[in-house]
């Protein structure tokens, strides 16, 4: 197996660097124990080591928007600025906005417009639903974020892609959750899957990075660099 560079930002920035900005791309991030958990007493980040936050890091400066699911946002704590001032200014010395935006997902609108991730939000949130959405959750989050409607009676992973593609936001990152996953994968949507093996067995009945209707999915691996203990694992499309 390939060693890695260190996690570096410059190591990481070159591992994974984008084959271009122009052909739109959805790319997922995750963290997983070795025994396929998502989750380490609910959340993500309880599985996270200091190589896997290098990544999480890198991954989002690299990135137009990200994506993620209303529950993720409830359940992760999202709020307030998305990257560090350093990573902030970095962006701007390559001609990009200092902060990505948050696209949220969400077909019921179960989202507060009083929440910290659009209170405490430095750029303009984006709201994505479908026709079917509660109107009057459509009009009170139209006040704290631009709403893009991309489905009928449910949001179409395509549609969403395209929808951000519109506003230059071809580069997504998708942190979850695992139905917003599962539909970009039963899509077809997904062309990189960026994964941290965490070196914990934790059992239980955490669930999986993605769930939801069934597809398999050819990728190939683009690499596997060993941290310590800890596997940062990229795959593309095939």
């Amino acid at each position: 197996m390939e060693r890695s560079d260190g996690f570096s930002r410059a190591a990481l920035l070159e591992r994974y660097a984008l084959p271009d900005r122009i052909t739109p791309r959805v790319r997922l991030n995750f963290v997983a124990s070795l025994d396929g958990a998502a989750t380490l007493d609910g959340v993500s980040g309880g599985l996270g080591t200091p190589a896997d936050r290098a990544v999480f890091d890198t991954l989002r400066v690299l990135t137009d928007v990200i994506l993620v699911g209303a529950g993720t946002v409830r359940a992760e704590g999202y709020g307030g600025p998305l990257l560090s001032e350093a990573d902030a200014a970095w962006r701007l010395a390559q001609g990009r906005s200092p902060q990505p935006p948050l696209a949220i997902v969400s077909g019921r609108l179960d989202l507060h417009p009083g929440h910290p991730v659009f209170a405490e939000a430095v750029v303009r949130p984006i709201v994505v639903t479908h026709a079917g959405s509660p109107a009057t959750k459509r009009a009170a989050l139209a006040e704290v974020a631009d709403v893009l409607v991309c489905g009928e009676t449910a949001v179409d992973p395509r549609l969403v892609v395209a929808a951000l593609g519109d506003r230059g936001l071809s580069q997504i990152l998708c942190e979850g959750g695992p139905s917003l996953v599962g539909a970009l994968i039963e899509a077809d949507a997904v062309d990189e899957l960026c994964l941290t093996l965490s070196p914990v067995l934790e059992g239980g009945a955490a669930g999986r990075i993605a769930h939801g209707g069934a597809a398999a999915r050819p990728m190939r691996l683009v690499h596997a660099l060993p941290e310590g203990d800890t596997v940062l694992l990229r795959y593309a499309r095939a």
